[in-house]
């Protein structure tokens, strides 16, 4: 038994996770530590220490000083460890101002905005202390990661494992901004092997390098697909070198991580943000969907009539094609599937209220969501949507053009579409479906571990897609076509994707940064496929998507 399970069993699991203790793996350690000590000051500080994993991979001639706000952790590791740091406190680091480490590693807590419980209190401490107002969405580990860059010592260096995360939020604008605001940004390292380096983290992880001995004129974006990769990774060529010009705090910086070769580059000339169509927004929280979900025999059990029960998609799963209609539904609801929605509105009837008081007896009405609500029983009113996308996927999001009468819980985003021709609504559907229009919205999704990815509503309101100029030079006749192909459950993938592809470059840059070169991100396949269909050359394929024939 190591360390770490031996004061497992002692505090419990469940304290560990309450306080987000989760423990550095040697290998980071080590590759932390010694390039923090590169920069020549024999000196760390480690803000969350822990078990002390950073302590135990620095040399003993360093002056190492720790903090940790868990004095049952620190009271563990001095009984277990022959060797002590030159200092550590028992204190919240996000309150205990007035330190100017020499160079900083750390592995924060992984706590959500949710669990920062005393996040008011550190929020006005940093507005008052370190002139940083920060997002009310903001987690513990990035307040961490700002208060370290604002305090380290001119010179010094900073190493932080983060949930990367950060770097698609929008909470995360603030903290990039911080961190190339000075120029001092050296790399951000994506771990993909994040479950052999976290097993218990649920969310995706970077090694973020900061020195402020030196200025840099570009980002190095770099990747270990094992911890075995992280001994030399700094030796070799990033996967990409992002000028700062072009790392805007504002977007998401995820997709820096994939070489410069295969980086999707949308052609913004035929291109807006999806809200200037409409919006998507989340679906129906019940906040007790054990009490408001029913299938036909629960609601008729309960004498429920036809008005307080609406028919709703409660799982993913229950669409399994891209078009839904209300066969599709009818289907569902005479399988026994439970899809009905209990919504008795402003004046339930007799059977209604008799299945509230049900509730009521139950607790249903005590649950964080029912508890904010009056009266608890009245679901969020939504309109029918046209367009659904899932919220989380690990092989591509799924699209459903919902023909039917049937609302969603938050299993699926909604899509709104304004005062529009319904043309649009059908060309949207059909880029997002394709693999073309896969590529671009991607760019918008957040990564969590093991492979998870996760849309939020306004990371697809972002998102860019065709504008109504390339919609219309489409043709109706194609549109009509198109559709009749889906609707009958045809492969249509290919030719989506030769009408999408002038919607994306890729842009090279060389060595230089001078010189940049554009050409499809379709791959050989689609070049061929032009090649052949239209009798273009390779050079010509290009120009085609370029949008010069």
């Amino acid at each position: 038994m190591n360390l770490a399970e031996e004061y497992t069993k002692l505090v419990g699991l469940d304290h560990r996770r309450r306080l987000a203790q989760f423990f550095t793996p040697p290998e980071i350690a080590r590759f932390m530590v010694g390039w923090v000590l590169g920069g020549g000051e024999k000196a760390i500080h480690d803000p969350a220490f822990g078990l002390g994993a950073f302590f135990d991979a620095a040399p003993p001639d360093c002056a190492f000083s720790g903090t940790d706000s868990d004095g049952a952790i620190l009271d563990f590791f001095k009984e277990h460890s022959a060797r002590k740091p030159l200092r550590l406190d028992h204190a919240d680091y996000l309150l205990d101002f007035g330190q100017r480490p020499a160079n900083i590693v750390c592995n924060p807590p992984y706590l959500r905005f949710q669990k920062f419980l005393n996040r008011d209190t550190v929020f006005e401490a940093f507005r008052l202390r370190l002139g940083i107002r920060l997002s009310g969405y903001t987690n513990i580990a990035s307040a961490f990661l700002v208060k370290s860059i604002s305090e380290l010592a001119p010179g010094g260096r900073l190493a932080y494992v983060m949930p990367s995360e950060f770097l698609n939020c929008g909470y995360g604008k603030q903290v990039k901004a911080l961190l190339v605001r000075n120029r001092h940004l050296d790399s951000l390292i994506e771990i993909e092997c994040e479950r052999e380096a976290f097993d218990e983290v649920t969310t995706s992880v970077c090694i973020v390098l900061y020195d402020s001995a030196r200025d840099f004129d570009a980002v190095s974006f770099r990747r270990v697909v094992s911890l075995d990769e992280l001994g030399d990774v700094m030796e070799h060529p990033p996967v990409c070198a992002a000028p700062l010009s072009r790392l805007d705090p504002g977007d998401k910086w995820g997709t820096f991580f994939t070489d410069a070769g295969s980086q999707v580059r949308p052609a913004a000339r035929h291109l807006c943000r999806l809200s200037e169509y409409g919006r998507f927004s989340r679906g129906i929280a019940t906040g007790a969907n054990d009490f408001f979900v029913l299938d036909r025999a629960d609601a008729e059990g309960h004498g429920l009539s036809e008005k307080s029960c609406l028919p709703c998609i409660t799982k993913s799963q229950q669409i399994g094609g891209v078009v839904f209609t209300d066969n599709d539904f009818k289907t569902l609801a005479d399988s026994g599937a439970r899809v009905y929605l209990f919504a008795p509105g402003d004046t339930p009837d007799e059977a209604s209220l008799r299945y509230i008081r049900r509730g009521e007896e139950a607790g249903c009405d005590k649950g964080f969501i029912t508890s904010h609500r009056n009266p608890w029983y009245k679901t969020e009113a939504r309109a029918v949507s046209p367009i659904l996308l899932n919220v989380f996927s690990r092989s591509g999001y799924k699209v459903v053009r919902n023909y039917s009468s049937a609302l969603t819980l938050t299993n699926f985003h909604c899509f709104y579409p304004y005062a529009l021709r319904g043309q649009y609504v059908d060309w949207l559907f059909l880029y997002l479906l394709s693999g073309v229009g896969r590529q671009i919205v991607s760019l918008c999704r957040r990564k969590y571990g093991n492979a998870l990815e996760k849309f939020e509503p306004n990371d697809l309101n972002k998102a860019l897609v065709p504008n109504r100029g390339f919609f219309d030079s489409l043709g109706a006749d194609t549109l009509e076509n198109l559709m009749s192909a889906v609707k009958r459950g045809d492969d249509v993938g290919t030719r989506l994707d030769s009408l999408f592809v002038p919607l994306l470059e890729k842009e090279i840059a060389e060595s230089s940064g001078d010189f940049w070169y554009s050409m499809p991100d379709t791959g050989q396949l689609l070049f061929a496929m032009e090649k052949k269909r239209r009798g273009y050359s390779a050079k010509d394929a290009g120009k085609m998507v370029g949008g010069k024939m």
